[in-house]
């Protein structure tokens, strides 16, 4: 399967000491490889800057090392190239590379020179590794970098950027580009709009541990996408059954049941409260219907539809209340097929982890939770949900044995004994009311055909994204609504299923910064 990982800062010194140390690449292979990584990428984005001069501000460790790789490389294609070295004890293999990039051209100035007029720069400061805000020299020469009003390339992440927690440190650089190797980094995918555009380079890792997370791409989807075949029929490709949708709240419910029809689903029909019925078959009549009161005691009709469901979304529209509590957790124990839990089905639980957990023993469940919802349900967790989403996530999918997609930038989805699955897809086109049940329903049409309650969350997070990309592209981030996504869905599962990305190395990945217009 097509894996690109998500680093911590730890786990990206352990790749490169497995490079090192067990494949035997040595370390100054792998900066020859990264710093000409770095050239290609900037000579490939941006491109017309070059021929205006290029100033590369290197610091003294193996990142600046790679940054005079890159000088060499540029150079030797003609671009008018200026490195500014920091002060400070350099690695061996950085004060080798800026020997040879001296030998190759390279104009050399001081941080406190005047650095001349250029058309790019290059942030070859720090490495994946730095914490803390920059100090002395390398915050200087943040502030000036960023007083250049050129593009900047930040090689590894711009510096004062924490490439672990997201967190975002003064001065910092914003970046119109950051250039990675093998991976993303947590803090990539955490602060979209400071790294810019992010690519991530092939330079030669060896395979990387498979317990590490992974991001969500369209080859991966393509991977997982069952395609139809020629005999089926509308039960076999799943009987989805929507749960909600109390008075004056029939929205929410009708666009978790038509998301799931526009993603596959054979079948679908809704248990709401009267009113949301007569809503729903007005507008959608391809939308079976079964009107319940939403009380503890289940009818006889919910009763035979939660028996004849292969998914069942709990929650979208719901209402809250006691009586509401009661009527989740017969739902949820009345249920045989797959189980997603959302919005107010989730703060039905609340503070009950322990509970929710024996409730759903034996039954393969995803829980999709924003922040606010996640911390109803896991108060313990949710100042951890800021520092750590990734360990928040797993800790959470742990404690109830389910899978746990949270969402946000990015969003993680975490299956207890599994890796985790990042979704970075998306823009804040989607922080509107009723995304969330389309996505909902995106992810029953996966759980209603036997899919894993993480491959179902995460196709769904990245499906959901990319759709509101889609929108952003052709109209507005601003005007977003549910029903824009619901119009693009069937040209973009289209594109998805038969668009391959055609090979270009050295090229892994690459990550557009979010529109937000």
């Amino acid at each position: 399967m097509s894996v690109v990982p998500v680093l911590s800062a730890a786990e990206a010194a352990e790749w490169d000491r497995l490079a090192r140390d067990v494949a035997d690449i040595p370390s100054r292979v792998l900066m020859e490889s990264a710093g000409r990584a770095v050239a290609v990428a900037v000579a490939r984005e941006l491109g017309p800057r070059l021929a205006d001069g290029v100033l590369v501000v290197c610091g003294h460790g193996n990142n600046g090392g790679d940054g005079y790789v890159a000088a060499r490389a540029l150079a030797a294609l003609g671009v008018p190239v200026t490195a500014v070295p920091l002060p400070g004890t350099a690695s061996p293999d950085n004060a080798a590379n800026r020997l040879l990039a001296a030998q190759a051209g390279v104009r050399f100035a001081a941080p406190a020179d005047d650095w001349g007029s250029h058309g790019a720069a290059l942030d070859a400061i720090v490495g994946t590794g730095a914490t803390g805000p920059p100090r002395d020299a390398a915050a200087s020469a943040v502030e000036r970098l960023m007083r250049l009003n050129v593009p900047v390339a930040a090689v590894d992440g711009p510096t004062g950027l924490d490439l672990t927690t997201g967190e975002v440190h003064a001065p910092c650089v914003r970046a119109a580009l950051t250039v990675t190797f093998g991976g993303f980094r947590r803090g990539h995918l955490l602060q979209r709009t400071i790294c810019g555009t992010v690519v991530a380079m092939e330079m030669g890792f060896p395979p990387p541990p498979p317990a590490w997370p992974a991001v969500v791409t369209d080859a991966w989807l393509r991977e997982v996408l069952t395609p139809f075949t020629a005999e089926m029929h509308k039960g076999d490709r799943g009987r989805v059954l929507v749960v909600g949708g109390a008075d004056g709240m029939a929205g929410a419910a009708i666009f978790a049941a038509k998301a799931a029809l526009r993603s596959g689903a054979g079948l679908v029909k809704l248990a709401a409260q009267e009113a949301s019925v007569r809503a729903s078959q007005a507008q959608s009549p391809d939308i079976m219907a079964v009107a319940t009161v939403l009380g503890e005691t289940l009818e006889p009709a919910l009763a035979e539809a939660l028996e004849w469901a292969d998914a069942v979304v709990l929650g979208p529209g719901l209402g809250r209340g006691a009586a509401r509590d009661r009527f989740v957790r017969a739902v949820a124990r009345a249920s045989r097929g797959s189980l997603l839990i959302d919005a107010d089905a989730l703060i039905a639980f609340r503070g009950a982890a322990d509970e929710l957990r024996s409730v759903l023993a034996g039954r393969s469940t995803l829980l999709t939770p924003h922040k606010g919802e996640f911390a109803a349900l896991f108060p313990d967790l949710a100042e951890t949900t800021r520092r750590d989403p990734f360990g928040a996530a797993m800790a959470a999918a742990e404690r109830v044995g389910q899978t746990v997609l949270l969402k946000g930038v990015p969003t993680i989805v975490a299956a207890p004994g599994r890796p985790l699955l990042v979704s970075s897809a998306g823009n804040p086109g989607l922080a509107t009311g009723g995304t969330g049940d389309v996505l909902s329903g995106i992810a029953a049409s996966w759980l209603a055909r036997g899919a894993t309650g993480q491959v179902a969350g995460a196709a769904a997070a990245h499906v959901h994204g990319r759709a509101a990309e889609d929108v952003a592209h052709h109209r507005s981030v601003r005007t977003l609504r549910p029903d824009d996504l619901l119009g693009v869905l069937s040209p973009l599962w289209r594109e998805l299923a038969e668009k391959g990305s055609p090979a270009d190395p050295p090229f892994l990945a690459r990550l557009e910064p979010p529109a937000v217009h």
